[in-house]
């Protein structure tokens, strides 16, 4: 098959989520517009994907394929460079069946799935159906994990054949939003650990890290040769403490670190 399914982006934003708004910040994007210029300012500070969220008209997040459609069309106008990597993320509200629905109408070239929510389901069949659909068609799936057990779970995916091994890619995730769990780098250290001596240690991986050490965290992971999500979904602050311009500030911070090192 032509084109074949791409890899992980080396420097990916993340600049809404599931969560925050411009109550937080008055940078996060809530439109297909403001998500769209806000990807652009990242691109030509350094950043090589996006990691998108949508939101309806009351700023919530949601499975909306109309809108990722939309999104999608105005990124491959606008910043055609930068790959986009839609999100199936849950937080609780949806099920196993309309994350796949929102992925198969949407038709994304990328897409993160978490391995616990996407398993909740216990049809193995249609799981596998899934999966295998997407990897047919050459969507570029990254899996989810919060914990290092998650690793040994994938691997046990894999090993049934409900996730197809080659060009495996995984996220690792330091922290937590919701728990207020503020990760530092060493939280990064167990997923190593149980990765390399599973069998899914040739995985293409990255992370994300919550709260103000963010920086930090991507820093020790480009060390560890990993690649980097970076963004207002998971942290507001620059290195030095204070609190980023917006999510192009972000990306330059980072930047800095990685090329200092």
């Amino acid at each position: 098959m032509p084109g074949g399914i791409p890899p992980l982006p080396k420097l990916m934003v993340a600049p809404n989520g599931a969560r925050r708004t411009k109550a937080d910040h008055p940078a996060i994007p809530m439109t297909i517009a403001e998500t769209v210029a806000t990807a652009r300012g990242c691109h030509e500070a350094g950043a090589d994907g996006l990691h998108a969220h949508v939101r309806d008209e009351t700023g919530a997040h949601v499975l909306d394929a109309g809108l990722y459609r939309e999104l999608l069309a105005e990124m491959a106008a606008a910043v055609p460079g930068m790959m986009v990597q839609i999100t199936t993320e849950a937080v609780g509200r949806f099920t196993p069946a309309q994350q796949r629905q929102v992925v198969a109408d949407a038709e994304p070239k990328a897409v993160s799935i978490a391995l616990r929510e996407i398993t909740a389901e216990p049809d193995e069949d249609r799981t596998r159906s899934f999966f295998h659909g997407l990897h047919e068609r050459e969507t570029a799936v990254q899996h989810i994990l919060y914990a290092s057990e998650e690793i040994t779970a994938l691997a046990e995916q894999v090993g049934k054949g409900i996730v197809p091994p080659d060009q495996l890619q995984v996220l690792f995730v330091l922290g937590r939003y919701a728990d207020q769990q503020i990760a530092v780098p060493e939280d990064l250290d167990p997923f190593l650990k149980t990765m390399t001596a599973s069998a899914i240690a040739d995985a293409d991986w990255g992370v994300c890290a919550f709260g103000p050490h963010e920086t930090a965290c991507l820093a020790y992971t480009h060390r560890q040769g990993g690649k980097l999500r970076v963004g207002f979904e998971n942290g507001l602050w620059n290195a030095d403490g204070t609190l980023a311009a917006d999510n192009a500030d972000r990306v330059v911070d980072i930047r800095a670190a990685i090329d200092a090192q």
